[in-house]
């Protein structure tokens, strides 16, 4: 199929099929208690520990917001197979981030996140970096606050997933049907002049740790 509007057609189709069977499998419920949907640049940043946070996310968003929010997808996982590869370029239209080691250029990770957030494009993003056990948040990456100082005019929303590591623990393939919740808090202050990058990113972790309660 080399038609580009027909193409558009199938991935606008197969994400709202992936959203409703998302929903379906989890519940997903959405709560925004700090903020309301909106087209402005945001960066979406939450706790991670399943290969469906993303999606749940997304799936949670309004559907006319879907096409500018961007996840942020970790290149070793998500560039492995040619379904993974469609399902990340054409329905999700994540950005790839590299985590190939902690000597990878910092500007080499940034500069596709920074490119999105440059367009007035919105972010899904991890800090943690990879999943932990759901229990609790592991520290942050920097990432989050290079992006927060180069572009302050974009909101910072924490997001906090409940349930997600149970719904497809680690080695798991299928999901399991449970109840999951996405609560959408309160965007960060801007950075503060004199700021530290350990300050912001403790507040950010603080502020998404107060969701949880």
């Amino acid at each position: 199929m080399n038609n580009p509007h027909k193409m558009g057609l199938l991935a606008k189709g197969m994400g709202a099929t992936l959203s409703g069977l998302c929903r379906l499998l989890t519940g997903v419920q959405a709560r925004w208690i700090g903020c309301e949907p909106s087209t402005a640049s945001r960066i979406y940043y939450a706790n991670h520990s399943s290969h469906l946070d993303g999606l749940v996310i997304w799936s949670a968003l309004p559907p006319t917001l879907r096409h500018q929010v961007h996840p942020v997808a970790a290149r070793d996982y998500w560039d492995k197979t040619k379904l993974r590869r469609y399902l990340v370029h054409n329905v999700f239209r994540a950005v790839f981030v590299d985590r190939s080691g902690e000597n990878t250029p910092k500007k080499r990770v940034i500069s596709p996140l920074a490119a999105v957030l440059a367009q007035n494009g919105s972010l899904i993003i991890f800090p943690e970096g990879t999943r932990g056990d759901g229990e609790q948040t592991n520290q942050f990456k920097s990432g989050l606050y290079h992006l927060a100082r180069q572009y302050p005019d974009t909101e910072v929303v924490p997001v906090y997933l409940e349930n997600l590591s149970r719904a497809l623990p680690k080695g798991k393939k299928l999901p399991i049907p449970i109840i999951c919740s996405v609560t959408f808090g309160k965007p960060l202050e801007k950075l503060s002049e004199g700021e530290n990058k350990e300050a912001f990113l403790l507040r950010a972790l603080s502020a998404l740790e107060e969701l949880m309660l």
